[in-house]
């Protein structure tokens, strides 16, 4: 088995923002992948109904969270989604939040190592698989143990250090937030109420801080410097600036999460990225 061809954008969405009609059409726009985010079940019928209701587009988990469901579970839910639909399916794997696991959450990188070590033994290719990487540890685990990357909330500074420690082979394939407009104080009044948990948890925080932002842009609402920084704004070809800023920094593939204002109709702006990613 080869890793699936995930084009080099794509759509992340909460994985209940995506219904058959939603999926197909955005398929039809020419996203290479559909990323379903907000830790979908480990029984993986959600991407089952993504798959149903298109025909080419690949599509992926962003992701699964290894301390809510076992790793046999979703190794057999893979193979059952990998029968019907093959070479279509990308694993994404990761550790989540402590502030959200509580008392469980435990040597999170040993979990990982343990829970890639069932995938294997279970028949999870490592090149239909990847792990949410953020810090430098976890980057090399995702190019020994899996396909690549899939790094959340970062600007294209981190990307070109992660393609760095990941080196020329692995896939590296991180999010990008964005918000179509051009008002900076509008703007940034959508960016701040997504920015607010990620700002105070432990393991974003300090990635951030690894980023080059400081303690002062991580306090209150957070800065414009931070959310400058986070978010890409603006026109359609601001946008689009930004995605390839992360191409031209060593991503293989952007996946962007699209924050509508009020009003604003999120198949309507993703048709409009679309003309600026695709012509």
């Amino acid at each position: 088995m080869t890793r699936p061809n995930v084009g080099e954008i794509g759509v992340w969405l909460r994985y209940q923002d995506f219904t058959p009609e939603f999926a197909s059409a955005l398929e039809e726009l020419g996203y290479g992948t559909l990323w379903l985010g907000g830790s979908p079940d480990g029984h993986l019928q959600d991407v089952e109904r993504v798959l149903n209701a298109t025909s080419k587009v690949a599509v992926a988990t962003g992701i699964v969270n290894i301390w809510k469901d076992d790793a046999a579970t979703v190794a057999a839910s893979f193979r059952r989604i990998e029968a019907a639909h093959p070479g279509r399916f990308l694993l994404g794997i990761g550790a989540g939040h402590r502030e959200q696991i509580g008392d469980r959450y435990v040597r999170p990188y040993e979990k990982l190592v343990q829970y890639l070590d069932v995938l294997d033994a279970e028949g999870v290719p490592q090149d239909q698989r990847v792990l949410a990487a953020l810090g430098p540890r976890v980057m090399r685990l995702a190019a020994d143990r899996a396909a690549g990357a899939h790094p959340y909330f970062t600007d294209p500074g981190h990307t070109r250090e992660a393609r760095t420690i990941l080196g020329a082979g692995p896939l590296l394939a991180p999010e990008q937030k964005a918000i179509l407009v051009t008002d900076p104080a509008q703007a940034r009044s959508i960016a701040r109420p997504t920015l607010g948990f990620y700002k105070s948890a432990v393991n974003y925080a300090n990635n951030f801080r690894r980023m080059g932002y400081t303690d002062e842009d991580l306090a209150g609402e957070g800065s414009d410097r931070l959310v400058d920084g986070l978010f890409a704004y603006g026109t359609p070809a601001a946008v689009a600036a930004r995605v390839r800023e992360h191409l031209s920094a060593g991503a293989d593939h952007v996946c962007v999460q699209l924050l509508p204002a009020a009003g604003q109709d999120l198949l309507d702006g993703y048709r409009t990225l679309a003309a600026e990613f695709f012509g």
